[in-house]
């Protein structure tokens, strides 16, 4: 063990605040995204006074579950009001902030190291869960105060970076969606249509792909090759960038007639559906999504935005399902859309296209701030 690693257990130590008198309402719970998030329990008839409190620069934790989350949901409060969290989570706060700034370990307990020492500690019960015991035994380098301070420094510039791309794109988005109701929502009848303008099948607008996962149990079938996306990859994106998962050469071979070109839409269609991405490069898709490859005469973001805009209905699909939503290739390449003349259609590209071009700059740029991060992250170990 390197000389600068320390016994985390002797710089942390644990709170016990309960919320006695009742004075603090606000609920929170802890996500495997390593957030605080208001919390949606059903209170009515709970004993909040047994709820403990958490304040600026404490931790919160769940030791429950590790080995089948692979992670630890773990969070450092920096709100200034205080707030109460389930008295199953142990709250803990540094000793000595002079020594351990609150921030440096959050780094630290956001890397994956982290976490899959966590999975690999956790062994009890069933779900595998780690006893408090263990946690305070794990290293850690602490450096001295200064450079922490640097690294942490270094580290929120580009978090800021990111969160000011993150506002900056979901502006211009809404821009570009305030865009297409003026032109094709607002004061438009679908029952009486502009001459020019039709109703259509999205079959008729490009061919429909629906995604394949290759076998699973084939390990040569994934690899780097070409992005496999799925669900996760969908949220809050208009362009895909990164997938969790890739294809080998040999599983994207072996399905080639599912391979989507650039500019492709991607709607999901089981589970949860209505999220609708852009794909950037030649990529595949599992089974939960229906893919748009449109053709040359249609406008890809007139496309992207009314699928947007008919996400509602995708999502209805599923309701009388007992499962989640379920739209198959068939019910989803019938579903009716309006079709703009091709001067209108046109005109609304030339408009929004710029306004697209920012959004897919600052998320690529986005992602790769992102991948710094998760670099500064590994270098911690390395200090």
């Amino acid at each position: 063990m390197r000389k600068n690693y320390k016994r985390l257990g002797d710089y942390i130590q644990l709170v016990d605040e309960r919320n006695s008198d009742l004075k603090v309402s606000k609920l929170v719970g802890v996500t495997i995204n390593k957030e605080f998030i208001p919390s949606v329990a059903n209170t009515i008839g709970t004993d909040m006074t047994n709820y403990k409190i958490i304040r600026k620069d404490q931790f919160a934790c769940c030791l429950m579950q590790v080995r089948r989350d692979k992670k630890i949901p773990i969070a450092l409060f920096l709100e200034e009001e205080p707030a109460i969290i389930t008295q199953a989570y142990p709250v803990f706060e540094i000793v000595e902030t002079h020594v351990l700034l609150p921030e440096y370990l959050m780094m630290w307990f956001s890397r994956v190291e982290f976490d899959r020492q966590a999975c690999f500690h956790a062994v009890g019960g069933v779900r595998g869960s780690l006893e408090w015991s263990d946690f305070c035994n794990f290293m850690l380098p602490i450096p001295d105060i200064t450079q922490q301070q640097a690294i942490v420094d270094e580290y929120q510039t580009i978090e800021r970076r990111i969160q000011i791309n993150e506002e900056l794109c979901q502006k211009l988005e809404e821009t570009a969606q305030a865009l297409y109701r003026k032109y094709f929502i607002d004061d438009i009848d679908p029952e009486n249509l502009p001459e020019g303008w039709r109703m259509t099948e999205i079959k008729e607008i490009g061919e429909v792909i629906t995604g394949k996962t290759p076998p699973t149990d084939d390990e040569d079938n994934f690899g780097n090759f070409m992005p496999f996306i799925t669900i996760p990859d969908m949220h809050n994106n208009v362009f895909t960038f990164k997938t969790e998962r890739y294809l080998s050469k040999k599983g994207a071979l072996s399905q080639k007639n599912k391979t989507l070109p650039e500019n492709s839409i991607c709607v999901s269609c089981i589970g949860t559906a209505g999220l609708v991405t852009i794909v950037t490069e030649p990529s595949q898709t599992n089974q939960q999504i229906n893919s748009i490859v449109c053709h040359k005469d249609f406008s890809v973001y007139y496309i992207f935005l009314t699928m947007r805009n008919l996400s509602h209905i995708v999502q209805s699909h599923g309701e009388k399902g007992s499962v989640g939503n379920n739209l198959n290739k068939q019910e989803f390449s019938n579903l009716m859309l309006v079709v703009p003349s091709g001067d209108m259609m046109k005109e609304f590209q030339n408009r929004v296209e710029p306004i697209f071009e920012v959004i897919k700059y600052r998320s690529k740029e986005t992602h790769k701030l992102k991948e710094l991060l998760s670099l500064l992250l590994a270098k911690m170990g390395r200090e």
